[in-house]
């Protein structure tokens, strides 16, 4: 059983080093999702184990590789839609908003962070966003809503209306190169910070998961929150290995 005395030992640690900091970075991986319901993706009970990924060189390839991929997008098992906020988006809001941190980097796919009113901007979607779509050519938006409707009526694949390209949900898919200007913004990010916070996040997909070794060689401090050992405890000036939104919100009084 758990020490409740080690508990708030550690949330008074975060509380004072977040205090204590000028320019804070957060990290998020699916860790701080789960707790809204979101399953995990990665995990040994993700969704990957039951159901592969697929290859965007093959999305892009194949019009039947695409049906599949719109009839994953609309099960059950890849839902996002009516999940909300939990306090661990809150707590990272309201740190936001005192103006502590400068930035959140995200790897999740959810668009929690600013459902739960961090400003779009500050955002910084390294997988991007699975909540609309955009053309693979001229990058128009789709809303996804639109997208589902017409799929299901009749099983119409989405090709652009401007340009006539490939449609795809705005995330990054295996195979496909990382964003140029997030990865960008991120790293300007983190060499500005002076207190890099990972939350819920493995640590093992790359190169997202060099932000935190690059805050902490530039010399911020680093915080890890998961409930599982990560390969960067070992940098760390803080490990925390609780659940994330009763520690965040303990920290930061919310």
């Amino acid at each position: 059983m758990a020490n409740p005395n080690n508990y708030r030992n550690h949330a008074e640690s975060l509380r004072i080093m977040v205090q204590k900091a000028e320019r804070i970075v957060v990290f998020t991986g699916a860790g701080i999702s789960t707790e809204s319901g979101i399953p995990d993706f990665r995990g040994p009970q993700g969704v990957w184990k039951k159901k592969p990924p697929i290859n965007f060189h093959d999305f892009v390839a194949s019009e039947e590789v695409r049906r599949k991929s719109w009839e994953q997008r609309f099960t059950d098992v890849y839902k996002l839609t009516g999940a909300e906020p939990n306090v661990g988006h809150d707590a990272i809001t309201k740190l936001v908003n005192e103006g502590k941190v400068t930035h959140v980097i995200t790897q999740n796919v959810d668009g929690l962070h600013q459902a739960s009113g961090t400003p779009d901007d500050l955002v910084i979607e390294l997988h991007g966003n699975a909540n609309y779509s955009k053309c693979l050519d001229c990058e128009k938006r789709f809303e996804n809503e639109n997208i589902k409707k017409k799929f299901l009526e009749d099983g119409t694949i989405p090709y652009c209306d401007s340009c006539g390209g490939i449609v795809k949900t705005a995330t990054i898919s295996f195979g496909q190169p990382m964003p140029f200007k997030e990865m960008r913004q991120a790293e300007q990010a983190t060499l500005t910070c002076d207190l890099f916070i990972a939350i819920g996040s493995s640590l093992v997909v790359y190169p997202a998961a060099g932000f935190p070794q690059l805050a902490k060689q530039n010399g911020a401090r680093l915080i890890v929150i998961n409930n599982e050992p990560t390969d960067l405890d070992i940098l760390c000036d803080l490990v925390l290995h609780e659940q994330i939104g009763p520690t965040l919100s303990t920290a930061v009084n919310l």
